[in-house]
């Protein structure tokens, strides 16, 4: 991304899109049942008070009534259905992993077999989005945690903590071009969940190969682990790496959320929140994913940066636009074209 002399000036800045993530898949009820949301009413009215707050996307997934995270595909249906008459604006983002939490302590934390996962692209209604990971890799949550993080949680219990911290995310090659074709095929948007620069070359080289030639919608996801940690450096170098022409969204992970977030506000970028990726107002002090997205909001208000609506956000995301080649995907995008057949030296745009 390019940064001219103006760009930090809120004018010539995108509206800011907020993401929430309100269900918090990894955690138990019990852990912050003020807003862990469990009864389908429950996660609806979690949805509505994020879009109320500011937020126009929503990072989805479902719970049972006994407080485990849901593998039903009935219930992300039920779900799914209820939000589109509750936030008809609302962008839906279905959470790619379905449910990682382990069923029982010991158990280990892993995302489901490859075709379940596909089983996502033929929800209906249909999610605006689906996130998907790219280059299988460790994705340990709890390396970034510290004991005041995970205190009076169920990840003090050791067994459930090493679960997490062992956790992998599969994302074979194989897999992720069939599930880009199904997603495709169902008239779904893949969102970019990514852990660093090498997952971000890699979705470059299936755009060249016109493997997926739509718009790209990407998440610096750092949360350690496996991934990128929450570190300026590392974030410059990944926001200077993404094309033009894509969106890009920064996730992090506990109190690292607010600050990574603030950045991005001001640096034209935009932002997740909520209690999947953070518990914490400050030391001690939880907060909600409402308050999280309610702050996001007013520190934008600070900087003069608007908020996108769900119509503005949609434009912004694209939603619903593929392209019908390599080609086209490139220029859109802001990515050099590929060379052609007996080209030398650098290629780029006229």
């Amino acid at each position: 991304m390019h940064f001219l002399d103006d760009s930090l000036w809120p004018e010539n800045q995108e509206k800011l899109v907020i993401t929430a993530a309100p269900y918090g898949p990894e955690w138990e009820p019990g852990d912050f049942p003020e807003d862990i949301p469990v009864t389908m009413d429950q996660q609806v009215q979690a949805a509505v008070d994020c879009y109320n707050a500011g937020a126009t996307v929503l990072h989805i997934h479902v719970r049972e009534l006994n407080g485990k995270g849901s593998k039903r595909m009935s219930m992300f249906n039920e779900l799914l259905g209820r939000l589109r008459d509750a936030v008809p604006d609302m962008i839906l983002q279905i959470g790619g992993s379905i449910s990682f939490t382990p069923e029982n302590d010991g158990e280990a934390a892993k995302w489901l077999e490859d075709e379940a996962r596909h089983l996502l692209t033929t929800l209906d209604p249909a999610p605006d989005q689906v996130t998907i990971a790219i280059n299988t890799s460790q994705m340990n949550i709890v390396e970034l945690m510290t004991a005041d993080d995970i205190a009076g949680t169920s990840f003090e219990r050791p067994a459930l903590h090493e679960a997490f911290r062992n956790m992998v995310v599969p994302a074979e090659p194989a897999w992720v071009e069939e599930h880009l074709k199904r997603l495709r095929a169902a008239g779904i948007q893949p969102h970019f969940q990514l852990a660093h620069s090498a997952q971000l070359e890699t979705v470059e080289r299936l755009v060249r190969r016109g493997v997926y030639t739509g718009p790209l919608n990407i998440s610096w996801v750092a949360i350690g682990g496996g991934f990128d940690g929450p570190n300026p450096y590392t974030m410059m170098d990944f926001i200077r790496r993404v094309p033009d022409g894509a969106s890009l969204t920064m996730e992090s992970i506990m109190r690292a959320v607010l600050p990574i977030n603030t950045m991005g506000i001001a640096m034209g970028l935009h932002t997740r929140c909520g209690n999947e990726d953070n518990l914490w107002y400050a030391k001690g002090e939880k907060m909600t994913s409402v308050r999280q997205v309610e702050q996001l909001v007013r520190i934008a208000g600070e900087l003069g940066r608007k908020i996108a609506d769900g119509k503005e956000a949609r434009d912004i995301y694209k939603i619903g636009e593929y392209w019908d080649s390599a080609d086209e995907a490139l220029a859109k995008l802001g990515y050099a074209p590929n060379r052609k057949p007996g080209q030398v030296g650098f290629t780029f745009h006229a």
